[in-house]
């Protein structure tokens, strides 16, 4: 008998296909719940470097160790970002739901070289500029305001109403947008279509909406400029294009969002369920930066990325990939190696994890460090607004949203004493 939630291997591969018989579909109840211990049966059976299918059965290769992952992101000459080198857009529809990931534009995920640490270089010093005292303080006053709405309740799920509004009100006020309104509140939900889309959603459609929505923003910086990220990315002395940085923006919005909204909420979860948390947690700052920096490893918000794409044939994990296969990058799988924790114990207080990936395209200084004063802002300011938060549900009623790329709950929900305003 079969286990109907084991991966499924493909019963034969395409002609051509880099992956061969073993390769794993990357889904079914295992992954969604348990992606670690399918991890660790791949890298068993597989090696460092695992074949792998993806959505429609497109072969790719997911790279499960950390020295390989580091390879990878170190070594832009072979394999690069500009997705179109793939060898298997032949075999790609255009609504492909992973086309929003892989579908090449001029933003600076896809850019090389030079292109790339320009474009790079004008985000680094638009995020320079951020005041980071200023964030905490926007970030603060938004977690009061979304805590207003529910705190007399006694009652909340806070990965709709609190994680993913917080980081994304805060990343585009950063960039010269209101931080409620209906725009903002639709962008939010278009962003997480496109980035991580539920059966039924359409995340190419997402996408595009999410286009025209910054593009109307950059026309307005255009004529009246601010103290904000768009409008110095406009006067900068590089002469981005308007396009080239709609196209940064989004990047820049997207990685604020959804990761951002799991990181909080994965460390939340963290908090309200592991006993080495619940006697210090409530306003403890140390435990609070703890918690993060493990969440970063063993729950990373962003568990795949697609992804590079090999310059030519080369060697890697002992596979042979050929110029044009796409390779996966397994950050989760890598933070987890045993190589690294061979006695399988994290060290919190590390933070050498690739969470935020590696190499001249990991994400860009200074967004890790604005993004943790988001999180920690919004996991401090919640545990003194309400002290006595507990989980509604017992801890194995979470459920995580059946996402290979994010690892994000579907909901936390949770309760309280009421507060009244």
């Amino acid at each position: 008998m079969t286990d109907p939630a084991a991966p499924e291997p493909a019963p034969s591969p395409p002609p051509g296909c880099p992956a061969h018989a073993g390769a794993i579909r990357l889904s079914g109840l295992e992954y969604q719940q348990s992606p670690s211990e399918l991890y660790r049966s791949m890298r068993r059976e597989q090696g460092a470097v695992a074949p792998i299918l993806l959505d429609g059965d497109i072969p790719a290769w997911l790279v499960l160790g950390y020295a390989e992952v580091s390879y990878v992101t170190s070594h832009d000459e072979l394999f690069a970002r500009d997705s179109r080198r793939w060898n298997q857009w032949e075999n790609i529809p255009a609504d492909w739901p992973l086309m929003p990931f892989v579908g090449y534009q001029p933003s600076v995920l896809f850019a090389e070289g030079a292109e790339h640490q320009r474009r790079a270089g004008v985000i680094t010093e638009a995020l320079e500029s951020v005041d980071q005292f200023e964030l905490a303080h926007w970030s603060t006053r938004i977690a009061d305001q979304l805590i207003d709405g529910f705190a007399g309740s006694g009652q909340a799920e806070l990965m709709s109403a609190y994680a993913h509004a917080l980081p994304m009100r805060a990343a585009v006020q950063m960039c010269g947008m209101p931080a409620r309104g209906s725009d903002t509140d639709d962008l939010v939900r278009d962003l997480q279509i496109s980035l991580d889309a539920a059966e039924g959603d359409d995340p190419v459609a997402a996408y595009v909406r999410v286009q025209e929505r910054i593009q109307r923003l950059v026309k307005d910086k255009r004529g009246t400029p601010g103290p904000d990220v768009t409008s110095r990315m406009l006067r900068h002395p590089a002469g981005l294009t308007d396009e080239e940085i709609v196209q940064d923006l989004i990047s820049i919005i997207a990685a604020a969002q959804q990761p951002t909204a799991n990181w909080i909420c994965n460390t939340l979860r963290l908090l309200l369920t592991d006993d080495r948390f619940a006697l210090n947690v409530s306003g403890g700052r140390l435990s609070v930066g703890q918690a993060l920096n493990e969440v970063l490893w063993l729950d990373t918000p962003t568990q795949n990325f697609i992804g590079r794409w090999a310059v030519r044939d080369t060697q890697l994990g002992g596979r042979q990939i050929r110029a044009g296969d796409c390779v996966v990058l397994g950050l989760a799988a890598a933070n987890t190696d045993p190589q690294i924790w061979p006695e399988g114990h994290i060290g919190a207080e590390n933070s050498s994890h690739l969470s935020f990936s590696n190499g001249e395209h990991r994400c860009p200084y200074p967004a890790p460090l604005l993004a943790d004063v988001i999180a920690r802002t919004a996991i401090e300011t919640l545990l003194e607004r309400l002290p006595d938060v507990v989980l509604a549900v017992e801890p194995e009623q979470l459920t995580w949203r059946p996402s290979i790329w994010m690892r994000g709950l579907t909901s936390l929900p949770v309760q309280f004493t009421p507060v009244v305003q």
